[in-house]
């Protein structure tokens, strides 16, 4: 799938709920949700520094079907406590090669002039979730649907929710294992980069840990509310070695922030 057909499927995953919704049966309970936001990501990029990246905060719950942010879905099974998802979602971990630092780069002994970028990818899969008083557990396994890395992530989270008066605290921890053909090709070198002549570099699969917190706050009596969160995410040393990265960097952290309202 080329970067035209690619942008077209993010652009349709923004559609998905008016779609999905004119071929189900109307609900009193079907709710929307619209705003605007931007991401804060520590690149571990050699020389990107901090990556903003502006989006549409775009949410819709329905009966059956559902969209939250980049990524949307249908409730295949739902049973009490359980839950199972089929999932469609955007992978924003592309960059521009443009984007990192030349000199940085050279240090690490790669030349730029012989990388080439790294794509979006997007994910399709399933998502489990048992919830109760003591939090929410969901298992995820999602795999590349657009020929860009044609690799697998399979994700454990557990949250919990504090509910503060009107606002919603919500703590996450989880990891997630990158197949080789992920990790490879988000933090390897390529093999039409080795034919250029880089050095070669293969992570294979790698475990990321992470944490995360998000704040939802209503408004006044409004139906307008403010949305913010941080995640930090635990490289392992076969992805921090990457000579795409910058030496020594441990981690990801980045910080989400937006405004929103109900419908």
């Amino acid at each position: 799938m080329n970067k035209t057909a690619r942008n077209l499927v993010k652009l349709a995953l923004l559609a998905l709920p008016a779609t999905a919704l004119g071929q189900q049966p109307s609900s009193t309970s079907d709710t929307w949700s619209l705003g605007v936001g931007a991401a804060a990501i520590d690149s571990p990029y050699a020389g990107e520094g901090t990556r903003v990246r502006p989006f549409p905060l775009i949410g819709y719950e329905g009966e059956r079907v559902f969209l939250r942010g980049v990524s949307g879905g249908v409730h295949l099974y739902e049973s009490g406590q359980f839950t199972l998802d089929a999932l469609l979602s955007v992978r924003l971990d592309g960059f521009d090669i443009s984007d990192l630092g030349r000199t940085e780069l050279l240090a690490n002994g790669v030349d730029p002039a012989l990388l080439s970028d790294r794509d979006d990818g997007i994910d399709a899969g399933f998502r489990a979730g048992i919830s109760s008083t003591w939090g929410a557990i969901a298992l995820e396994a999602v795999h590349d649907i657009s020929d860009t890395s044609d690799g697998y992530q399979i994700s454990l989270d557990y949250r919990y929710t504090w509910l503060l008066d009107r606002s919603r605290l919500t703590t996450n921890v989880g990891a997630s294992w990158m197949s080789s053909a992920l990790a490879d090709y988000y933090f390897g070198i390529l093999d039409e980069e080795v034919a250029r002549g880089v050095a070669a570099y293969a992570p294979g699969s790698a475990l990321v840990p992470r944490l995360g917190l998000t704040l939802t706050q209503p408004i006044g009596k409004s139906k307008w509310q403010l949305l913010g969160s941080i995640e930090y995410r635990f490289l392992p040393g076969e992805l921090s070695d990457s000579p795409l990265l910058e030496p020594g960097s441990e981690g990801v952290g980045r910080v989400l922030l937006g405004l929103s309202r109900r419908f």
